[in-house]
């Protein structure tokens, strides 16, 4: 069986992977308890000391509006730290892929394919891009794009989030001129299996099917669940983001390369989640 490190397994979308590949893949979580990224000294300790084939990499940096206080802490995680990572199973002779993200590309030139230039526009999206200019072309980049599931105790993701808002009956002002693509991460997890079975160096974009307005996702998720859609109220991308960090604008994210894997669209994702 194959045997896959990773860090992050606890995580949103790294906890969902390891539950739904468990069967077919044999998974070493080292979790930040066991190494520190930021500490060249310990990963290397730790990495050495590991029998893997793959070395997936989950963990990083996430909060959005906190890197913009938190530069160089984020910078620190999400470059140094990934750096320290991939130079260790460089040296081990073993195979990467870093889980990257939408942010890294600037929003106003969409679609974003692999092979568009990524501009980012938030700390957070720099501190990404950095991670992946670290890596050499041997390298596997899996950018990823709002990603959701039925349920995690931890941690909220956007869908769950909008949902228990509208359960408590609280009016939402959502975003109409703007997109994103929200991914089912059970897809993300099925898709990667399919990578880790056919890696290949470069980058890949897994990501839902469609994309559309913040405002149309949460009329949707209100639709879908039986809540009163007159509670989301829409607004501009301008005024919503005033004093926070910015986020690409038009995040339309598209593939090239995923010929392998049908993701959902948002409405199929949904659907799933609600008859699981």
């Amino acid at each position: 069986m194959m045997k896959i490190a990773l860090t992050g397994a606890s995580g949103l979308v790294g906890s969902r992977i390891v539950e739904l590949l468990g069967n077919d893949f044999d998974f070493i979580s080292l979790s930040q308890n066991d190494m520190d990224i930021t500490d060249k000294e310990s990963v290397v300790k730790k990495i050495m000391n590991t029998d893997f084939d793959i070395f997936l990499h989950l963990a990083g940096y996430t909060n959005v509006d906190g890197a913009e206080k938190e530069k160089e802490v984020a910078l620190k995680i999400n470059r140094d730290g990934t750096k320290n990572v991939f130079d260790a199973v460089r040296q081990r002779g073993k195979k990467f892929i870093y889980i990257s993200t939408d942010f890294v590309f600037d929003g106003k030139n969409p679609p974003y394919f692999e092979d568009s230039s990524p501009n980012p526009i938030s700390s957070y999206g720099i501190s990404k891009y950095e991670g992946e200019k670290v890596l050499d072309e041997g390298a596997m980049i899996v950018r990823i794009s709002y990603p959701y599931r039925k349920s995690f105790e931890l941690k909220k993701d956007f869908v769950r989030t909008i949902r228990s808002l509208l359960e408590q009956h609280k009016p939402l002002t959502m975003v109409t001129d703007s997109l994103m693509t929200p991914t089912l991460i059970d897809d993300i997890a099925y898709a990667l299996k399919y990578l880790f079975m056919n890696f290949s160096g470069g980058a890949y974009h897994i990501n839902g099917a469609d994309s559309l307005s913040p405002y149309d996702a949460g009329k949707l998720i209100a639709k879908m669940y039986g809540f009163d859609q007159s509670l989301i109220t829409p607004t501009t991308y301008e005024k919503y983001f005033q004093g926070k960090a910015f986020r690409s604008q038009y995040s339309d994210m598209k593939s090239k390369k995923n010929n392998f894997y049908k993701m959902k669209s948002f409405k199929e994702g949904l659907q799933f989640i609600l008859k699981d």
